[in-house]
C-alpha cells in the first residue's frame, strides 16, 4: 500500500521487527468486519429452515434463517444470522408473524448479543393454555416454540453452547431410571421416551421429572432438588 506524503521529511528511523508486526497486526485487526446495521445484504445467504407443527393448527410454519460470514476465509471467520422468514398456509396470524419477523431481522442485523431473543420468546405463555410435543417437551405458546427454534439455529452456528449433562451426573440419572421403571407398576401406556408418570420439569419444560428416594430427578437435563 502506498502513501502520499504531503510534509517534508525531517528525519527517519528504521522500525524494529517487532514493532512492525505489531504494526501489521494492528492493521489487521482494523480490518475484522463486526455485524452491524450498515453491513450490506449478500446477492445470496445461506440458511436453514425448521418446521414447527403444532396441534393449535392443521398446518405447520416454516421457519427460515438466513446467515451471513463476515471475514470469510480468515482467522475471524464468523456465521452470524441476519434475517428471519416465517411462512404457513395459515392466515390467522400473519400480522403478528410478519412484526416478529421484522422486529427479529432488525436484532439480528443490528449486532452484538442477539442471544437474549431466546429466552425472551420462550418465556412467552399462551393465556389459553400451551401444549406438549412429541417426546414430552412441553411448549407454553407457539411464539416459544419458535424461541426454541432459533435457539436450536444459534447452537448450530456456535453462537450459544449447547448444554451438556457430565458424565457422572449422567451415570446417576441412568440408575435412578432404571430403579424407576423396576419399581413401576403402571400399565399406562408409555407415549414418549420416558416414563409414563414423569411430571414436567420446570427447568426444561420436558415430563421427565421422577420422584426417586424423596427427590425430585430430571432424566432429561438432570435437574434435582437434592442437589
Amino acid at each position: 500500500m502506498t502513501k502520499k506524503i504531503d510534509q517534508k521529511i525531517v528525519g527517519y528511523k528504521v522500525a524494529s521487527e517487532e514493532q512492525t508486526s505489531e504494526a501489521t497486526a494492528a492493521e489487521a485487526e482494523s480490518n475484522i468486519v463486526q455485524m452491524h446495521e450498515k453491513v450490506s445484504r449478500p446477492e445470496a445467504l445461506a440458511g436453514s429452515t425448521y418446521k414447527i407443527k403444532t396441534p393449535l393448527s392443521d398446518h405447520a410454519l416454516y421457519l427460515t434463517i438466513n446467515d451471513i460470514v463476515l471475514n470469510e476465509g480468515t482467522d475471524h471467520q464468523l456465521r452470524r444470522p441476519f434475517e428471519v422468514f416465517i411462512n404457513s398456509k395459515n392466515m390467522d396470524h400473519f400480522q403478528w408473524i410478519v412484526a416478529l419477523t421484522r422486529v427479529i431481522s432488525a436484532v439480528f442485523r443490528k449486532g452484538g448479543d442477539c442471544t437474549f431473543l431466546v429466552e425472551e420468546l420462550k418465556a412467552v405463555f399462551d393465556p389459553q393454555g400451551g401444549y406438549f410435543k412429541p417426546g414430552g417437551k412441553f411448549m407454553p405458546s407457539l411464539v416459544a416454540e419458535i424461541g426454541w427454534a432459533i435457539e436450536d439455529h444459534l447452537q448450530k452456528i456456535g453462537m450459544l453452547k449447547k448444554p451438556e449433562i457430565p458424565e457422572h451426573q449422567q451415570k446417576i440419572m441412568d440408575q435412578k431410571r432404571a430403579e424407576f421403571e423396576g419399581t413401576a407398576t403402571s400399565t399406562a401406556e408409555e407415549s414418549s421416551e420416558f416414563p409414563a408418570t414423569a411430571e414436567l420439569c420446570k427447568k426444561c419444560s420436558v415430563k421427565a421429572a421422577i420422584l426417586m428416594d424423596g427427590c425430585m430427578t430430571c432424566l432429561n437435563c438432570g435437574e434435582s432438588k437434592c442437589g
